[in-house]
């Protein structure tokens, strides 16, 4: 089972020179059944991968290994996302869910250590901590934004005059912890300040809109001054946050990737991937049978566009892929390349063609190979948020 790097092709048409073609070829023994993987989170402190799935709880994972630790065990609802981003907390995963709640646990008892409730019939869809003193948390609730005082608990404000609809999205800007950026299915970017008390009149700088619903947003750039966005149907378009200005829109994007790779057309998107080493942004899409591309954005004089595919991640997944983790720099140079999850109840750890780095180890699979049964409403991957 050896990490495939080609550059070669079945197709008449040559792929770039620079194409990486990633592929896996063995399996490893997990308890995932029939669970979808909708999002993975790694901590740099910690060697854990944390998993959310479709039952509602939070499972992790060695992440060169794949070998099984334990499970988070709580929540009633949907888990939107999760991350290991407590302040000061290395050891501590937080996760948001529909039932209303943002809950901290501790990945080495599995133990939940605290728990901030929304108030009656919200659902959380997102969470990001910052503030001038890094202490607030920021949440995206039903078309409101909530923030709590996490050393204390206490929910300090709610802004609900900004969106109309499901705020599906927030982030604080990364270096500049007073501002944070909140989206919505209603089609806006809010950019505000969280210095000084909070409230709609006085705390909201800018307003853009997308002019469609939003599913995720990001920012790249050495500064952190761009800001990607993707929408629900599979739209891409770029921002000057600071300016408030639009600077691309890829209404196709969809059919503009499929054109940058030889393979079927991109059925969707999963996510978009900063690398600050090479200045570059990646689209990841996906077709229906799991595999991925990493297509460049491609930004000069001549205007932006989706570049030719630079990665492609193939054999691994069945299904359509839910998440997908980057290695960071240091497990980059021991191989890994990353991590995916997907409908098929895969987990999937990719390396980047050094295999021997990782004395012995190799990329590794979940085994589980059950065709899955007709998706619901819940766990459809359009459902808007």
């Amino acid at each position: 089972m050896e990490m495939e790097v080609d550059t070669g092709s079945t197709s008449e048409a040559s792929p770039p020179s620079n194409l990486k073609k990633l592929g896996l070829k063995n399996s490893l023994q997990t308890n995932f059944g029939e669970d979808y993987v909708f999002q993975i989170a790694s901590s740099q402190d910690i060697p854990a991968l944390a998993l959310s799935l479709s039952t509602n709880v939070v499972k992790l994972y060695s992440p060169e290994s794949g070998q099984y630790f334990g499970e988070c065990k709580g929540h009633s609802g949907r888990i939107h996302e999760i991350s290991f981003s407590a302040p000061a907390s290395p050891h501590v995963l937080c996760s948001c869910s529909s039932d209303g709640t943002v809950r901290a646990w501790d990945a080495r008892s599995l133990e939940q250590v605290s728990m901030l409730r929304a108030g009656p019939s919200q659902e959380i869809f997102s969470f990001s901590f910052g503030g001038s003193s890094g202490n607030l948390l920021a949440a995206g609730s039903n078309s409101q934004v909530l923030f709590w005082d996490w050393r204390n608990g206490k929910q300090v404000a709610c802004l609900e005059e900004s969106h109309m609809d499901d705020v599906t999205h927030v982030q604080f800007v990364p270096g500049q912890q007073n501002k944070l950026i909140s989206s919505s299915v209603d089609g806006l970017l809010c950019l505000f300040d969280t210095d000084g008390e909070i409230n709609d009149d006085c705390n909201l700088i800018s307003v853009m809109n997308v002019e469609t619903s939003v599913a995720k947003v990001g920012f790249f750039g050495n500064e952190n001054q761009k800001l990607w966005c993707l929408t629900h149907i599979e739209t891409l378009s770029i921002w000057d946050w600071n300016e408030g200005r639009r600077e691309a829109n890829f209404e196709q994007a969809r059919s503009l990737a499929s054109d940058q790779w030889n393979l079927s057309n991109v059925d969707y998107f999963v996510d978009c991937h900063y690398s600050s080493t090479e200045d570059l942004l990646w689209l990841i899409g996906g077709t229906s049978s799991g595999t991925l591309g990493y297509f460049p954005i491609k930004q000069n004089s001549n205007g932006t566009r989706i570049g030719e595919v630079e990665a492609i991640l193939e054999g691994g997944h069945i299904g359509v892929v839910r998440s997908v983790l980057p290695a960071s720099s240091d497990q980059i140079s021991r191989g890994i390349f990353g991590w995916t999850g997907g409908e098929d109840g895969r987990l999937c750890c990719w390396l980047s063609g050094e295999s021997d780095l990782l004395g012995g180890n190799q990329s590794w699979i979940t085994s589980s190979l059950v065709m899955k049964p007709k998706k619901n409403k819940g766990k459809g991957r359009h459902h808007p948020y």
